[in-house]
């Protein structure tokens, strides 16, 4: 988003690729014409080429800000009478789910990423980094095995090891 405020046309072809299915599909069960659907799709993109410098990452993920546009831009085409027979009533619309986590589940992944780091942080320093590069930065065993010049079956058992000291702490109360 920030290198398509900036005018970069390769990320807007990047966050179509990443987005459209999703999109269209919200356009397409708010409108119930695929015609329709595609040209609010359309107009979500280009308004969202020369807005996108609009978008808050404080506000929500990408996805979320445009899920909440295209539904927008699905409910405004039904109220402005533009949309061809067949289309849902307007009042349908409020029917789409709303895209946005609830409040509690992002207290709970917060907490639940805290722990996480918390127990990981625990780890000795070779069994840490292994696993977040294995997990968080996806390298395979070998690749790890390689980069740090440790042989093969030392890193799985490392990282074996290390997960199972991972589990024990995550499943302990955290009070």
């Amino acid at each position: 988003m920030i290198r398509l405020a900036g005018g970069d046309r390769s990320a807007l072809g990047e966050i179509y690729t990443a987005t459209h299915a999703k999109l269209f599909g919200i356009c397409l069960r708010i409108l119930n014409d695929r015609k329709e659907a595609e040209d609010a799709l359309q107009d979500v993109y280009l308004t969202l080429w020369r807005r996108a410098d609009r978008y808050d990452p404080s506000s929500g993920s990408p996805i979320s800000w445009l899920a909440i546009f295209a539904r927008n831009r699905a409910v405004d085409r039904l109220r402005t009478g533009k949309v061809r027979k067949g289309a849902v009533p307007v009042e349908e619309a409020s029917d789409v789910a709303d895209v946005q986590p609830r409040a509690d589940a992002l207290l709970e992944d917060a907490e639940q990423s805290a722990r996480i780091h918390h127990c990981l942080g625990a780890l000795e320093e070779p069994t840490q980094s292994s696993i977040r590069s294995a997990f968080l930065e996806g390298q395979t065993y070998a690749e790890l095995s390689e980069s740090t010049d440790t042989p093969l079956g030392t890193m799985k058992s490392r990282i074996r090891r290390g997960l199972a000291k991972l589990k024990a702490c995550l499943e302990t109360d955290p009070s």
